[in-house]
């Protein structure tokens, strides 16, 4: 089994193997990741120059200026990198060993201020030469810091900073490996809730794969998928959106899927300040049920984002479990309104109390979390498929001592029901969809959008062998 490095003894590593040689350019929480390196020793083998553009003009005069005018993006990281790299290698490769691998590394953080209460969260990057004379590799990462001081949070930039230097030369070819290296001695203090591989040796990896990965490894609490089937940051795409999030397993989409989306998008169009422009509509899928078990399969989870995105679907994965917990997710990134679609069985699940064991305040504490800034949930009708009984929001049977909870959730318009669904479709199932896609047999085919059905065929998704 290989030796588990601490942070110290990485940037030693680094500094006592000649080849590597590079830049360091840090930018809002001092020069952390440097630090480690000339704390360790040797540092002269390592670090060509370090740098920290902290004033705002002097940082346009060496990078430009940003459309956006913020400092804090990707762009910005990006133009540092490529800015830093051909710099160096035209400074010194002439003088310097054929052997060397010559590396940029950057960050651009806002980290906690005495009197800011902005969210702390930065870019890093690194640019590097995976063997000598080789075109550079690239591996940017966006980060929230969670520690409750500036110095503390200083620290953790640069254990990271190292942790991603050093996987980026020694575990370039194992991608989750690299991922678990960037969590060593960072436990519970950053959330890297977004990664970008590319560049020679990086072509075949797919960085919606890396996405998942890191929601399996719980570096980030999600992962979105935007609708072009592009890993997007969730907290710049749903920015001031009002959002319409459908909760589902999608295993696979099918036509009743199709039809909650018209439903849904239906009745939220009504309320108040919502148009089509300012509202983004998910298909969120959650790991929890899979993670604690460590069976998560991320390969099964990626060919259900590409049925949802081939139907212009955007998609969120998330660690969460409980309803509650994805509204606060997503209230931290917007504070618009929210609107949570989602079936009459899911509406059963809420209403187990055995779902919330372990919190001190049960269903109750749970409904508040759920239904605070004015969360609605709109539920789809089902044909129940034991009895064949149409059941909807207003007919279905809740315990005999939740029955006026739940109506003081439907007459005040927290549970919303959803008018003018197909009565074509709503005895469909998925499960016996999935059931019918493994055997060969049944009516699927018609149960599945057109575009769903063909891809599911062709790359024989969910069991599905033709023969």
């Amino acid at each position: 089994m290989e030796e588990k490095l601490g942070t110290m003894q990485k940037a030693l590593a680094i500094n006592l193997d000649d080849r590597k040689y590079g830049t360091l350019v840090e930018i809002g929480a001092g020069q952390e990741v440097s630090r480690f390196f000339f704390q360790a020793g040797g540092a002269a083998g390592t670090i060509a120059k370090t740098m920290s553009a902290y004033d705002m003009t002097v940082s346009d005069s060496i990078y430009g200026e940003e459309e956006s005018g913020r400092y804090v993006c990707r762009s910005r990281v990006e133009k540092m990198l490529d800015r830093e790299f051909p710099l160096l290698v035209d400074r010194v490769s002439e003088v310097r060993s054929k052997t060397s691998q010559y590396f940029a590394f950057a960050n651009t953080v806002a980290a906690k201020g005495y009197k800011s209460k902005k969210d702390c969260h930065g870019w890093l990057g690194v640019k590097l030469q995976l063997y000598p004379g080789a075109e550079p590799s690239t591996i940017i990462l966006h980060v929230r810091m969670l520690d409750n001081s500036n110095q503390q949070q200083q620290e953790a930039l640069g254990i990271l900073g190292i942790n991603l230097i050093y996987g980026g030369f020694y575990k370039f070819d194992n991608p989750e490996l690299l991922l678990k290296e960037l969590q060593d001695d960072l436990k519970g203090r950053m959330e890297i809730d977004y990664a970008n591989f590319s560049g020679p040796y990086f072509e075949e990896i797919d960085n919606k794969y890396i996405a998942l990965c890191l929601v399996k490894s719980q570096l980030a609490p999600a992962a979105m998928i935007s609708s072009e089937g592009d890993v997007v940051l969730p907290s710049e795409a749903l920015y001031k959106k009002n959002l319409l999030v459908a909760r589902g397993a999608f295993k696979p989409v099918t036509i009743v899927n199709v039809d909650m989306e018209k439903c849904a998008k239906a009745s939220f169009m009504k309320e108040k300040g919502v148009n089509a422009k300012n509202t983004v509509y998910l298909a969120e899928i959650s790991m929890a049920d899979y993670m604690n078990d460590g069976e998560v399969n991320i390969k099964d989870y990626l060919d259900r984002v590409e049925l949802l995105t081939d139907l212009g679907y955007n998609v969120l994965i998330s660690s969460y479990m409980r309803y509650f917990t994805i509204r606060a997710y997503l209230n931290k990134i917007s504070k618009k309104k929210l609107g949570i679609v989602l079936s009459v069985p899911n509406i059963i699940d809420i209403f187990n109390e055995q779902f919330y064991e372990g919190m001190e305040g049960g269903i109750l504490e749970s409904f508040g979390k759920l239904f605070a800034s004015g969360t609605r949930l709109y539920v789809y009708p089902r044909v129940d498929i034991n009895t064949g009984e149409m059941v909807t929001s207003e007919t279905l049977k809740v315990p005999q001592h939740l029955k006026h909870l739940y109506l003081y959730l439907l007459d005040n318009r927290y549970i919303v029901p959803l008018s003018d669904p197909d009565p074509n479709v709503m005895g469909i199932h998925s499960q016996k969809v999935l059931q019918e896609i493994q055997y060969g047999d049944g009516e699927w085919k018609e149960h599945v959008p057109q575009t769903s059905y063909e891809k599911i065929v062709k790359k024989k998704l969910f069991g599905y062998d033709s023969m």
